[in-house]
């Protein structure tokens, strides 16, 4: 029997590879008679870093950044000299596991440190920026990520807050580092969310990071803002736009001034990792992440790889969790 061990990260408790490991060391232990196959994935969100690595090849650099709350941390990202391209993952920057449950506040909170690690990309001379957004503390529309880049932002008077996005009034993307005109962005989403409305970025993730409902209002209420200033000046409306919601709206910038590519993060991974070919023969497929919910059939890894190992017919094995949302 030929089985295919495939778990996403468990989320606060094992990343995607010791899963993989302890999952094989339980099948070693039943004497079931099974060639197991380790095929640890990622979608963009945690340990994006070190699947890509896996599957691709590559030097880990680690910086000095700031962590969501502003502190100095040390984050790593990748680098392929080769081909001049840097993977990025937000959740080693500005991650919501970077914070204690009573530090979670996005009112608070900014993607800044993730666009320092673009800038450390830009100056290892990467032509091509691979940026996973999945599991962040955020929720600023990316603007912090922005500032880093050399945006410069007018606010509403006072103090600047945490969040950027929170006092945005205007913000001239020109002044960002003209270098990153050159290079191609692909970002790698994990949720197919839109940016607003009860499924987007405020109203889904808010939540989750430590909004309360006053703060949910006041960050979808923000992001509309952001969103209307970038369709006043470009022409470009992102509200309803597929993943656009993803880490708090962070790829909102990126696409209307860089022309970034929203892809979902499972998809690109898999296809690098060669999958479907990893599929042939097999008899059983195993995988699952921390927490089987509606958001997993909207993008993560657990349902990319369910999709295609049912589609030619190979058996699925998850929690029962799956089926009472219909993977199965």
């Amino acid at each position: 029997m030929k089985i295919i061990i495939a778990p996403n990260s468990f989320k606060g408790s094992l990343n995607a590879f010791e899963v993989a490991r302890h999952i094989q060391k339980g099948l070693e232990q039943s004497q079931l008679n099974a060639e197991c196959h380790l095929f640890p994935i990622a979608d963009g969100g945690d340990h994006t870093l070190e699947v890509c690595q896996s599957a691709m090849g590559g030097e880990i650099r680690e910086s000095e950044v700031k962590d969501p709350l502003g502190r100095s941390i040390k984050a790593k990202w990748l680098m392929h000299s080769a081909t001049h391209t840097a993977t990025i993952e937000m959740a080693k920057a500005s991650g919501i596991g970077l914070l204690k449950a009573n530090e979670l506040n996005p009112a608070k909170c900014s993607s800044y440190g993730t666009g320092q690690l673009m800038v450390e990309a830009l100056n290892a001379g990467a032509k091509k920026i691979i940026l996973g957004v999945g599991g962040s503390a955020t929720v600023d529309g990316g603007m912090g990520m922005l500032q880093a880049m050399g945006a410069l932002m007018v606010w509403n008077g006072g103090d600047m807050p945490g969040n950027p996005l929170l006092g945005f009034s205007g913000i001239d993307l020109q002044k960002i580092d003209h270098r990153f005109r050159g290079v191609e962005m692909v970002i790698l989403s994990d949720v197919e969310n839109p940016l607003l409305g009860p499924k987007g970025a405020a109203h889904v993730f808010g939540p989750q990071k430590g909004a309360d409902n006053i703060q949910v209002q006041q960050l979808e209420k923000a992001m509309a803002n952001f969103n209307d200033f970038i369709y006043k000046h470009t022409g470009k409306d992102y509200k309803n736009t597929k993943g656009a919601g993803a880490a708090g709206g962070i790829a909102l910038g990126l696409m209307a001034h860089f022309n970034a590519r929203m892809l979902g993060g499972v998809d690109f991974l898999l296809e690098k990792m060669g999958f479907e070919k990893q599929l042939t023969h097999a008899d059983l497929l195993i995988t699952g992440e921390g927490k089987a919910d509606s958001q997993t059939i909207g993008g993560k890894g657990p349902s990319g790889v369910a999709v295609r190992a049912t589609a030619i017919g190979i058996r699925l094995s998850c929690s029962r969790a799956w089926q009472l949302i219909s993977i199965n």
